[in-house]
């Protein structure tokens, strides 16, 4: 959950102090805070868990110490959150052993709990929101045709780079490392999660840009005009 700069936000003339842009990120980060608390109270691994939150540990402090130098859109900050307690929920059951997931698997008949495959999709959808809108922002890419599949290309290449952090674990931690994992005894699983993070990031783009733009032009226009 990065930041970066550019498109500053509007100063109060009075005061020189950056003129504020709502509540809404406040709550979201309560909300977090929260979410993550409780996933931390007696997790199923705490090892586990540590490495699957270990994202929001680091973004929420970035985040907030940056909010005002590289306020988010909104939309960003209610993905960004969306996806930390999603997260927080993995975290603290294990992805293979998510409740809600094996509800899911259940009731459709599925030979695996698809909480994980869930979490892919996730880790492209929201990224690409996060990817385009640092372009848009601090590159001369915003408008151009190639933002949408650099941005497609970012998020594939780091679910790449996370399932090579998740065969480093495998290696290091062995056996122990099967929760982090949660491969499910599917061979193809690393290829699938990739794929899952490529379809998120796709989706994303598709559904969301129009109004990803709406924000980014709101959020550059000074308050008042």
């Amino acid at each position: 959950m990065p930041g970066s700069l550019l498109a500053l936000p509007a100063r109060r003339p009075e005061t020189g102090e950056r003129a504020p842009r709502g509540t809404l990120p406040a709550v979201l980060v309560a909300v977090v805070v929260a979410g993550l608390t409780l996933s931390g109270l007696r997790p199923h691994d705490r090892t586990t868990w540590l490495l699957e939150t270990v994202w929001v540990l680091v973004g929420l402090p970035l985040v907030v110490l940056t909010r005002r130098r590289f306020p988010l859109t909104n939309l960003l900050c209610c993905l960004l959150a969306a996806h930390a307690l999603v997260l927080a929920v993995g975290g603290h059951y294990t992805y293979a052993q998510v409740p809600l997931g094996d509800w899911v698997r259940d009731a459709l008949g599925l030979d695996r709990n698809p909480y994980d495959r869930f979490g892919h999709l996730m880790q492209g959808f929201v990224p690409a929101v996060l990817v385009r809108e640092l372009l848009s922002r601090t590159s001369p890419l915003r408008g151009s045709r190639w933002l949408a599949p650099l941005t497609v290309c970012a998020c594939l290449a780091f679910s790449a780079v996370f399932e090579m952090f998740e065969w480093a674990a495998a290696v290091i931690g062995g056996h122990a490392a099967d929760d982090f994992l949660a491969t499910q005894g599917d061979v193809w699983d690393t290829q699938w999660d990739m794929f899952c993070a490529l379809i998120g990031a796709t989706v994303s783009v598709l559904l969301l840009s129009r109004l990803h733009d709406r924000q980014l032009t709101a959020l550059a226009k000074p308050r008042g005009r």
